[in-house]
């Protein structure tokens, strides 16, 4: 029996706009638009939720955003900026997903069917994901939550901006159902129009029609209108990074003396990291400890060996690094652990059936 997935798609709210909002405050609250200047040929690449209240929104011609809002303000792209923030949200995506697939620069689908973290919940690793990246970007992100990545896709527009918006399996049909055709995502404004001309208005209306007519009607596209109609969605999250390590840490609301009861945290740490290079068939041969001291300084201990480490070796190795550091004498606001050194295990287990838990 196919496990069932849990996919969770993020989506950063204006993001642009929102990146130069931050970086510079007299522009917010303000109908920023980024892209060409007013007087040129050029188009709008992005624009603030100020700005979209005038019926502003992307790819329309400077122009005539100018004449919607004659009072916005115009600043061209900083693309180096969008993509630094980028490589930060894109880190924070990999802490929780086995496979992470960006389909822009502020947005990705992500795989989370197997993510220990908070007992399994998509949900709320879709919360903990938002949270993280405000807390290092300062910036909103929206993400969905589904069982495929149509319906993660049209969850994350569904309660913009900073929205979290979650399908179950059980509502799945019912949701598309009554979805706009315009809303659904694949089907452009030409294909939307085409649609209502034979009567398809809403996703009920597309389930109406046989595999057959929409193969006739749309070419090889009629078998993911067909599907889709059905809330039906088989692509895998697929991501092209290789993955060097992979990692996780933790920041305690109070800093801790205790070097026991740091082992204890660490420990807890290095079972997540395990299960998740268990689920990925990985093996690692080299282990970090990272500590963050009260006072900020942070330093590192790495331990490698010949043959891969298991969760014996794992667990025996934290406290002769953290050893090495001056946990117990500095208090300690920070504990990170990492794999790496990855090797392909030979013994690829059988992944079991989990439920979609949110």
């Amino acid at each position: 029996m196919t496990k069932q997935r849990k996919i969770i798609h993020v989506d950063m709210d204006a993001f642009f706009a929102s990146v130069e909002q931050r970086d510079e405050p007299k522009y917010q609250g303000k109908p920023l638009i980024v892209g060409g200047q007013p007087n040129s040929r050029g188009v709008v690449a992005a624009c603030s939720y100020e700005a979209r209240k005038f019926g502003i929104h992307s790819a329309m011609a400077c122009s005539r955003a100018y004449r919607l809002c004659p009072q916005a303000i115009f600043v061209p792209p900083r693309l180096e900026s969008y993509r630094e923030v980028s490589n930060q949200i894109r880190e924070i995506f990999w802490q929780y997903a086995s496979q992470v697939e960006p389909l822009s620069l502020d947005e990705a689908y992500l795989d989370v069917t197997y993510t220990a973290d908070y007992n399994g919940s998509a949900t709320h690793i879709a919360q903990a994901i938002k949270r993280d990246i405000l807390a290092t970007t300062h910036l909103n992100a929206s993400a969905g939550v589904s069982y495929n990545k149509f319906l993660a896709k049209i969850a994350s527009d569904m309660d913009k901006p900073n929205g979290l918006y979650v399908i179950k399996p059980e509502q799945g049909l019912a949701f598309v159902a009554d979805l706009l055709i315009g809303k659904f995502h694949g089907i452009g404004p030409a294909t939307e129009a085409k649609m209502k001309k034979l009567g398809i208005h809403t996703g009920g209306d597309l389930r109406q029609k046989s595999l057959v007519e929409l193969v006739e009607r749309f070419g090889k596209a009629g078998h993911y209108y067909y599907n889709i109609a059905r809330a039906i969605d088989e692509r895998p999250v697929q991501s092209t990074r290789v993955i060097k390590s992979l990692g996780k840490e933790t920041t305690f609301s109070e800093d801790i003396l205790s070097v026991e009861l740091l082992v204890i945290k660490l420990h807890g740490l290095a079972g997540l990291v395990l299960t998740q290079l268990e689920e990925q068939g990985l093996q690692a041969k080299t282990i970090t400890v990272k500590v963050k001291y009260a006072n900020f300084q942070q330093v590192t201990r790495a331990q490698s060996v010949e043959a891969v480490l298991d969760r014996v070796a794992v667990e025996q190795w934290i406290p002769q690094l953290l050893k090495r550091t001056e946990a117990g004498v500095k208090a300690v606001r920070l504990v990170g652990l990492s794999l790496s050194g990855l090797v392909k295990t030979t013994n690829n287990k059988h992944q079991p059936q989990l439920d979609f838990v949110i």
